[in-house]
């Protein structure tokens, strides 16, 4: 099964451990963005993930593809031009004090991109499977309309669309968001949200619930999702349920909408210590999408997600390094962490 994704990957740059930027004086390399770690989680899973972006044709733009490439994903149609790759630092937070993130991606070559750099016809022939978040179309541009020119594709050729609304307040602002997210969700079969992003880009928000405080009422979102599903018409909305007690620890659990059934599904709630958080999202992403594509029941599928993205939690840098059985034995409640021997 081919999937498709489609999106920026950039440079990671973080200081080692657990210091702040005004301390380090040499920084980590790894390269990940929001789509790129998607297809490298179905990679994982052995399915045929391909992903699309603009890289400049220099020796930075190669590192990148050959990152994923090196867990499978298929590069072949990347598109090479334009000046920069993207850059963002990663300052890893501790006990009360948060992670920072910082960008430096303005101008890269995928945010120049140009609609006529993608021939989506060719590029999504013999897909079955679309994915995308809101942070590519947040880059400007004539992204947003190149998104919109691979949705109409999907369209026409029915092939199944999944987006993350990802929110990011430093790309662009929530007036921004839901004006251009408005033309393009409507195209979305899958739809995944975070605790904020339906607020932040719609408005729609979960009562009883306070990011902040940490305090979540999980009958809530199922509202939210009903609310997306009656305005943009998906078929599914998946939403992440995340209690934050501090930046080490979490409480962690997803929630998936069946519109046809009109029925909601919890997955079980994990305590996760966390190792690294950057890309729990994109893992939780990939694992819903590997889920539903391979044919697996909603309960089953959000049970799979939740898992893969609580294993995520444990891991360096932003790929998800993990295998279906160890996500399936998790899920199955092997959550010990015992030696395998």
């Amino acid at each position: 099964m081919k999937i498709v994704t489609f999106g920026e990957i950039m440079m990671r740059l973080n200081p080692e451990g657990y210091q702040r930027f005004v301390q380090a004086e040499k920084f980590e390399a790894s390269y990940a963005g929001g789509e790129a770690n998607v297809a490298v989680s179905l990679a994982n899973y052995g399915l045929d993930a391909s992903f699309v972006t603009k890289l400049p044709e220099n020796p930075l733009g190669e590192a990148a593809r050959n990152a994923v490439r090196h867990f499978g994903v298929d590069t072949s149609d990347i598109v090479w031009g334009g000046p920069r790759l993207g850059l963002y630092f990663v300052e890893k937070g501790a006990s009360q004090r948060a992670s920072k993130v910082v960008y430096d991606r303005a101008g890269s070559s995928v945010a120049l991109a140009k609609r006529s750099d993608f021939d989506w016809n060719r590029i999504l022939k013999g897909a079955k499977w679309f994915h995308f978040t809101g942070i590519t179309p947040a880059l400007g541009g004539e992204l947003p309309a190149i998104c919109l020119d691979a949705l109409e594709v999907c369209r026409a050729k029915k092939i199944t669309v999944s987006c993350d609304l990802n929110y990011r307040g430093k790309l662009w602002s929530r007036e921004e968001a839901g004006k251009v997210m408005a033309k393009l969700v409507p195209y979305v079969d899958v739809l995944i949200a975070n605790e904020a992003d339906a607020a932040d880009v719609f408005g729609i928000k979960a009562k009883g619930t306070d990011v902040d405080s940490g305090k979540l009422d999980k009958q809530g979102y199922v509202s939210v999702a009903e609310q997306l599903v009656e305005r943009f018409g998906a078929k599914k909305v998946a939403i992440t349920l995340r209690t934050s007690l501090s930046a080490f620890d979490n409480k962690w659990a997803g929630m998936l909408y069946d519109a046809k059934a009109k029925k909601a599904f919890f997955s079980t709630e994990y305590m996760v210590h966390i190792v690294d958080r950057v890309g729990g999202g994109d893992s939780f992403g990939g694992g819903l999408v590997y889920a539903l594509a391979t044919g697996r029941r909603d309960q089953d599928a959000i049970d799979f997600a939740v898992a893969a993205s609580c294993l995520k939690h444990s891991i360096e840098h932003d790929f998800n390094l993990v295998s279906v059985k160890e996500v399936e034995a998790l899920a199955a409640g092997n959550a010990s962490g015992r030696v395998q021997r």
